[in-house]
């Protein structure tokens, strides 16, 4: 869950990537993505205190949600399922500025959800979704990508359980230098699969949330708390129960991911939404503030974001082949442009870098981030 913070640091970041915004957010949709199931993109109007979606029923298959922030907050905009599980999500909408989502819905009952502020349960409203459609996975090519997907989600996450549980004991066993030693390569396979993780209601937060991301009266746990006493305060004698549930919710949540059906576009969406993680928190030193690793979770989630385009490559070669070489061609640059920051086997840490340096890595974000955000409408088609 990315905070405010994040988009008020000097726009170092964003200023570049809402330059090539329409209306000041993401960019125009294409005739495809405007053409929801239900005849045309469903606009909604958040604000500080209200959350107006134009449809509250649709009919079952793709529909594009347009969200215009007219408030003073940060804002996201969800689709959730039963249990608070993300069908669709849109994060960091500063206001002022037009975003957009392309989410494949079956017939079901389901919430929208704005989140001004991005903190708390939010400004929920009813949506009912009606109807038979194709299932995008019903195409053999888009099925395929998400199996392959889901095949690359159980290496990472096999991973993530192994070095989480190793930089939980080194907590538990109070050796600070191991610990810190671990905590970015730990975070490396959280941040490559996030986009899965995300769909699961308040488990992500219980893992991720940095200190101002809590509503009042939710409890600080996860990563970022360690972190924290292992930079800050130095003082990690009380983190076992932090380090224990932290793990605990790590295995629910890869029990969960690998159990997860998924829709192509989800696939697309993930893809855009890890290159949003980076121009919101890392590119800025928001996420990791304490450690200044944020390099190792920019090349993360990087290289999740190129693991989900990759598997709907075959897709992508068929119906757009000129955005498939732009994709190659954007990819290539940024993995170079963050390359240049290589230390070791690890990653010069984020207060090392100039403003300059920062600025050549945001530029290349955002010159990735236009062509990726046009997948999401051509799985769709």
């Amino acid at each position: 869950m990315r905070t405010s913070i994040a988009i008020a640091v000097g726009s170092l970041a964003l200023a570049g990537l809402t330059a090539c915004s329409s209306g000041g957010g993401a960019p125009a949709a294409s005739p495809q993505a405007a053409k929801s199931s239900a005849g045309g993109p469903i606009t909604v109007a958040a604000s500080d205190t209200e959350c107006k979606v134009a449809s509250t029923e649709v009919a079952a298959g793709t529909s594009t949600f347009t969200i215009t922030n007219g408030g003073s907050k940060v804002t996201e905009f969800y689709v959730y399922a039963s249990g608070d599980r993300v069908m669709g999500e849109v994060e960091n909408i500063v206001p002022g500025l037009t975003r957009e989502v392309i989410v494949e819905l079956p017939a079901g009952v389901y919430e929208t959800v704005c989140k001004p502020g991005m903190t708390g349960k939010g400004i929920r409203g009813p949506l009912k979704v009606t109807g038979e459609h194709k299932p995008l996975s019903d195409d053999a090519k888009l099925a395929e990508a998400t199996a392959g997907y889901k095949r690359y989600i159980k290496t990472q996450s096999d991973t993530l359980l192994v070095k989480t549980q190793e930089f939980v004991d080194a907590v538990k066993a109070g050796d600070i230098e191991k610990a810190k030693a671990l905590f970015p390569v730990s975070r490396t396979y959280w941040e490559r699969i996030e986009p899965v993780a995300e769909i699961f209601g308040d488990l992500d937060p219980a893992i991720d949330a940095r200190e101002n991301d809590l509503a009042e009266g939710e409890e600080w746990t996860g990563f970022h708390k360690i972190e924290k006493n292992l930079w800050v305060t130095k003082d990690i004698s009380k983190d076992g129960p932090v380090a224990d549930k932290l793990m605990t919710d790590i295995k629910t949540i890869v029990e969960k991911a690998n159990a997860a059906e998924l829709s192509p576009v989800q696939l697309a969406n993930g893809a855009k939404e890890l290159l949003d993680e980076v121009a919101s928190g890392k590119i800025t030193g928001e996420e990791d503030r304490y450690s200044h690793t944020d390099l190792w979770d920019f090349d993360a989630n990087l290289q999740g974001s190129k693991a989900a385009v990759q598997a709907l490559r075959p897709v992508l070669e068929e119906r757009a082949p000129d955005l498939v070489k732009t994709l190659d061609e954007k990819f290539a640059a940024t993995e170079a442009e963050l390359g240049a920051h290589r230390a070791g086997d690890g990653w010069k840490l984020h207060t090392e870098l100039s403003k300059d340096e920062l600025k050549k890595l945001s530029d290349s974000i955002n010159a990735l981030s236009e062509p990726i955000s046009k997948i999401a409408a051509v799985v769709a088609k």
